[in-house]
């Protein structure tokens, strides 16, 4: 989980935001943004393309032709599948997952949105993802946009990181902090 949840590097940043300037001058920020969304996808399924992305066994022309490949039978192309081409013929691939993050911030900050993720054991319904907008959009009075993943090691509850912001209900985090303040005792 760590990958996903940690700040965007450099590299990701600066892929990022060319990405963004070249869809905010084409008018496709929606568009790009939610190609990005579906390569987000496709990477956490697939052990191989996690693997393609973050091995440096593979050359640049191997993560160039597979991901050409990957990105053709998902069709995406345009500016998002040229950036991610770019990104693994300069064997910077591994950045991917945090240029879509970094990509998924300067988009929020653009529609005036604040971004979230938040991490449950369970997936949230459709009425508890509007419920936890709400709920956070009455505190930085801004729209909340979420963005949901599913961790089933937090056992129950909610970890929720807004900004710089992190609350943390887990049922994990609990369980680690009686056994923490036991061990003191004892």
């Amino acid at each position: 989980m760590t990958e996903t949840t940690s700040i965007p590097s450099g590299v990701a940043t600066r892929y990022a935001t060319a990405l963004f300037e070249l869809a905010l001058d084409g008018s496709a920020v929606e568009e790009t943004e939610a190609a990005l969304g579906r390569l987000e996808a496709m990477i956490a399924e697939s052990d191989d393309l996690k693997s393609l992305i973050k091995s440096p066994v593979f050359t640049s022309e191997d993560q160039l032709r597979a991901m050409a490949a990957v990105l053709d039978k998902a069709g995406i192309g345009g500016l998002t599948g040229n950036m991610v081409k770019l990104a693994a013929r300069n064997r910077r691939l591994f950045s991917v997952p945090g240029m879509i993050k970094a990509f998924r911030q300067l988009a929020a900050e653009h529609r005036g949105e604040e971004a979230a993720e938040v991490s449950s054991a369970v997936a949230l319904s459709a009425a508890q993802m509007a419920d936890l907008a709400e709920a956070l959009k009455g505190v930085t009075g801004k729209d909340v946009r979420l963005t949901a993943k599913v961790d089933p090691s937090l056992i129950g509850g909610l970890v929720v990181r807004l900004g710089s912001r992190m609350i943390d209900t887990s049922l994990k985090t609990k369980l680690n902090s009686l056994k923490m303040r036991m061990k003191e005792v004892g």
